[in-house]
């Protein structure tokens, strides 16, 4: 998705788990027809999770009969988007010639590197009828000699990736390896990505072997050392602390992270580079049409002045 920077200084909860290094309360921002955005990262007092640099939970919204999401193609470089929902279906198309119905608990992994550029719009027959949308998008930063790579696009449905079911919870691992299990995905460096869902009283571990982890939670409460969060928000921890989370409603979250990047990213509009050169070079490319275009695609998102 092409959203802009916000401006607004973003606070943090206060905790007091030690374990707990920041706790961010994501801003609600209303793009129209009702459609809420809660911008967890990038944050004032941090920018990445492991490579995970940008991360949006949209909706919930119900669109009517007729209406629905139209994002216009716009470009990325240096970093990889994550779409996963769990209500309501998005097309995707981009300029690699993808095309591909994004639906629930399927992984959508689009990687940038030197460039692409893409669209996401509500299907025809699901724009008929009218869609509750709910999802997740996130960002993740490629890592130093990875920047430039070839843009690809790879898409795994729900049942093609492994879930874990225990008692009182289950865990579809998105990307890397959680609980000992791993995902199918393809990654250009180390980070994880999974979703859990639990019932009211359930303990679930979070792997202490990932250098940089958080949890984001999107709706219900859990309890860490005494202290209780509710959703929506995003708990960030300390390396090495074994973690365990317990539920006091049904919950439903994410854990992720992985290794942190040898350094920080300068990040414009939809371009992420370590290089303030490099993105200055892609607005001219995107402004003058060096980009490639979405194939069938007559709109595109100008250049933010």
């Amino acid at each position: 998705m092409s959203w802009l920077p916000d401006n607004e200084p973003v606070l943090g909860d206060v905790k007091s788990c030690d374990a707990l290094e920041l706790v961010i309360v994501p801003r609600t921002r209303d793009l129209g027809d009702g459609f809420a955005v809660r911008r967890a990262l990038p944050h004032g007092k941090r920018q990445m999770v492991g490579p995970f640099i940008f991360f949006d939970h949209f909706g919930p919204v119900q669109f009517m009969s007729g209406k629905g999401m139209d994002v216009r193609p716009h470009p990325h470089i240096g970093l990889a988007t994550v779409t996963y929902l769990f209500d309501g279906s998005i097309m995707h198309r981009d300029s690699e010639g993808n095309i591909q119905q994004i639906e629930p608990g399927a992984m959508n992994l689009m990687t940038a590197g030197r460039g692409i550029a893409h669209s996401e719009r509500t299907p025809d027959p699901q724009r008929q009828r009218g869609q509750k949308m709910l999802g997740l998008q996130s960002w993740i930063a490629l890592p130093e000699g990875k920047e430039e790579i070839a843009p690809s696009f790879q898409h795994y449905a729900a049942p093609d990736l492994p879930l874990i079911a225990e008692r009182g919870f289950t865990a579809r691992v998105i990307a890397g390896t959680s609980f000992g299990i791993s995902s199918p995905v393809t990654m250009v460096s180390p980070w994880f990505y999974t979703e859990v869902t639990a019932e009211t009283g359930v303990s679930v571990p979070l792997d202490p072997d990932h250098e940089e982890r958080a949890i984001y939670l999107v709706d219900g409460e859990v309890e860490i050392a005494g202290d209780r969060y509710e959703g929506p928000r995003l708990l960030i921890f300390r390396p090495g602390d074994r973690i365990t989370v317990k539920t006091t409603l049904p919950t439903r979250m994410m854990f992720l992270g992985g290794d942190a990047l040898e350094g920080p990213r300068h990040i414009w509009w939809n371009f992420v580079s370590s290089s303030k050169e490099r993105i200055e070079q892609a607005k001219q490319d995107w402004k003058t049409g060096r980009f490639a275009h979405v194939p069938n695609e007559h709109e595109f998102i100008p250049l933010p002045e």
